[in-house]
């Protein structure tokens, strides 16, 4: 019992950790680079949203409540991706109201249920024909959220370096970081299947 649940926790890590998918990472770096240690609840509870988007529609994917259009989902993924750096670059340095955090919160979501409709053909044969989906689900979701935190730990821990040590201003950080991750992730889109 206790390995199984090992086994789908660490599952959930390393699909998140998974440098050869490296999308999850890049949404995880956009969606964070604009906060600080201090922001961390926001960023936990941003972090944990998605998270909910993802398990929520494996949930669905699972129990074949939503069909998957794996070409559209492929594209979709890099392009929230794109859309969250481009969304960085094109606010940074203008002071976000704190009404507006809800539409962040929401976006968030549905991120989420679009990255987990990418994992939810994988994740359906990983299962099987389980009669019990939801433990494996609730444990694989477990394992994302401890590795997409140490994801979140070390953006922002590279973000002090950034702005402490080296001096970069929070602006030109999340800039970069930003612009980096929309230079990866074009590529993605303009090779996808859907633009073939």
């Amino acid at each position: 019992m206790l390995e199984n649940f090992w086994f789908n926790v660490e599952y959930g890590i390393n699909h998140v950790l998974d440098f050869n998918a490296y999308d999850h990472v890049l949404f995880l770096m956009v969606l964070t680079v604009p906060y600080v240690f201090k922001d961390w609840k926001r960023v936990l509870l941003l972090v944990s949203v998605f998270t909910i988007g993802h398990t929520l529609s494996l949930i669905l994917a699972a129990y074949n409540i939503v069909g998957i259009n794996g070409v559209l989902v492929e594209f979709l993924i890099p392009l929230t991706i794109l859309i969250v750096a481009l969304y960085n670059v094109f606010k940074e340095g203008k002071r976000v109201k704190e009404h507006k955090i809800g539409i962040l919160f929401i976006t968030t979501l549905f991120f989420g249920l679009i990255h987990g409709l990418g994992f939810a053909r994988e994740f359906k044969m990983f299962i099987g024909k389980d009669e019990s989906k939801v433990e494996p689900l609730l444990e694989f979701a477990l394992g994302i959220e401890i590795s997409q935190i140490i994801i979140v730990f070390m953006v922002l821990f590279l973000g002090f370096i950034g702005q402490t040590i080296f001096r970069f201003s929070k602006r030109d950080w999340v800039m970069v970081i930003s612009a980096i991750v929309v230079g990866l992730v074009i590529p993605m889109i303009v090779n996808s299947d859907l633009l073939s």
